[in-house]
């Protein structure tokens, strides 16, 4: 059984013992992604829909740097503080994703790393 670290500039770089993503059996995984500035690793000032934004940047560049696009995502998980803030993120997210349609879980935690308001991981098919 192999696993392959995936890193890229474009998104923040691992703030612990963690890679940004790994590929293992035809999948990536990624790590869970905050709305850390990948150039300056402070989070992004401004609301949810701000952070999401800068979230799914994060996690386009590590799908970029994998070869992977939205419409290969399988399942995506959203941790959010509050689920209060649930539209604002999801419109962010469908915005996003476009007609990307993956299979998608959304809780909401007590505290997320660096007191954000939103993180998400993901889990990609490769491209044959």
């Amino acid at each position: 059984m192999s696993v392959a670290p995936v890193a890229t500039d474009g998104a923040p770089k691992a703030i612990g013992p963690y890679a940004q993503a790994t590929i293992s059996h035809g999948f990536l995984f990624t790590a869970g992604q905050i709305a850390l500035d990948p150039v300056t690793m402070t989070v992004v000032e401004g609301d949810v829909a701000a952070q999401t934004r800068r979230v799914l940047q994060n996690l386009s560049a590590v799908l970029a740097a994998a070869g992977v696009e939205w419409r290969h995502v399988a399942k995506t998980t959203v941790f959010l503080r509050s689920m209060g803030d649930f539209a604002a993120m999801n419109e962010v997210y469908a915005a996003v994703l476009g007609d990307a349609r993956p299979a998608r879980s959304t809780v909401a935690v007590a505290g997320l790393p660096r007191d954000v308001l939103v993180e998400i991981e993901l889990v990609a098919a490769l491209p044959q």
